[in-house]
């Protein structure tokens, strides 16, 4: 018998189907035996390629489309702090403050007025670490910012500090950019670890209006909830 071109076209997609899920299952399994960030890099890898083989995506294109690979994820936040721009941009761009109301952040070490190597938290226990240089500098206005060749998660960008209206302190923006391995798939791996990033930004932000205003971070860690 012969094959049509249709045949022929059916059957490689049924080829490159089974290929991906076969190829992504055993990615799946591989990254679930390692416990390391490697690890859950490698499985989210597998569970694209099983996602292709399972809606019949023709091409890996279509299928990193889909699940949002190489796509750089963006978030903005914006706090009000009743504090002088000059204040909160002075403790900003001393870096090694940073970790005090950042979390995620293990430590930032400042090689000179240029360039700085930071250290963050990531899921299962892991740390993540590059390389970033300032941009741009405007006094007591504007921070910008860039990871170097070679960082674990690329990323960019700005903290701005300008006049809240009607004498109510500074406005303080803060707008980030990454393009983390996986893309917005380990976004939404991440946010089920606790570290999703648009929350951990307007979290980080409210400790340092909380630190800024009182000096401190209130916290209810050891304290009752109120709640019955």
């Amino acid at each position: 018998m012969t094959l049509t071109s249709g045949d022929k076209q059916a059957e490689a997609s049924d080829l490159e189907r089974w290929a991906s899920l076969i190829g992504g299952g055993a990615l799946v399994l591989m990254g679930l035996r390692q416990a390391s960030l490697r690890g859950v890099l490698t499985a989210l890898a597998g569970s694209g390629l099983i996602y292709q083989g399972a809606t019949k995506r023709s091409t890996i294109q279509q299928a990193q489309e889909a699940i949002g690979l190489n796509k750089p994820i963006k978030v903005e936040k914006t706090v009000t702090i009743n504090k002088p721009a000059e204040e909160l941009y002075r403790y900003w761009h001393n870096f090694d403050n940073l970790p005090t109301f950042m979390k995620h952040l293990k430590s930032v070490k400042v090689y000179n007025e240029k360039r700085s190597h930071w250290i963050a938290n990531a899921p299962l226990g892991n740390s993540i670490e590059w390389d970033a240089d300032i941009l741009e500098d405007r006094e007591n206005e504007f921070i910008s910012w860039a990871s170097v060749e070679g960082a674990d998660v690329e990323n960019s960008g700005f903290v701005r500090f300008q006049a809240a209206p009607g004498n109510r302190g500074t406005e303080v923006k803060v707008v980030l950019e990454y393009n983390p391995p996986g893309g917005t798939l380990t976004a939404i791996f991440a946010k089920l670890f606790g570290e999703e990033p648009k929350q951990q930004i307007g979290d980080e932000l409210r400790r340092f209006k909380m630190l800024m205003e009182a000096g401190e971070i209130a916290t209810t860690e050891g304290q009752p909830s109120g709640r019955k």
